[in-house]
């Protein structure tokens, strides 16, 4: 039987999720670069470049990358940064996250058939350019 998770764990670690989602670099590379995962993921299997990603936030991607994060690092559902970022429209976020190595066909659905279900054509176009 597993041990309930130390409650002082778990405020940490929404702190740092949250910090992802909100885009505020500078505070979370200090807990990476303190020891933290740049991997680390949610009760969902979204990463922190998950959560950045999906939130427009290129600078907090770009840092997480550096710092070891995957850029393919898929979810639960099968899901990764790159599609997330097409889903939401993230162009920045998008390019950031090719440049440090992501895969278009990487995932369920695919950054690819992502953009083509919400006619992203110019993300299409930018990844036909690869």
């Amino acid at each position: 039987m597993s041990e309930a998770p130390d409650p002082q764990v778990v405020e940490l670690a929404t702190k740092i999720f949250d910090l992802a989602r909100r885009g505020e670099t500078e505070e979370l590379v200090a807990y990476v670069d303190a020891g933290v995962p740049a991997d680390l993921t949610n009760d969902r299997g979204d990463s922190l470049v998950m959560l950045a990603a999906y939130h427009g936030h290129a600078d907090a991607v770009r840092a997480l990358l550096a710092r070891g994060g995957e850029a393919d690092r898929v979810n639960d559902r099968g899901q990764t940064p790159l599609a997330g970022a097409v889903f939401k429209g993230e162009e920045g976020v998008v390019r950031v996250l090719l440049e440090g190595g992501a895969d278009p066909l990487a995932g369920t659905p695919n950054a690819v058939d992502t953009a083509r279900m919400f006619g992203r054509n110019e993300l299409l176009e930018l990844f036909a350019a690869r």
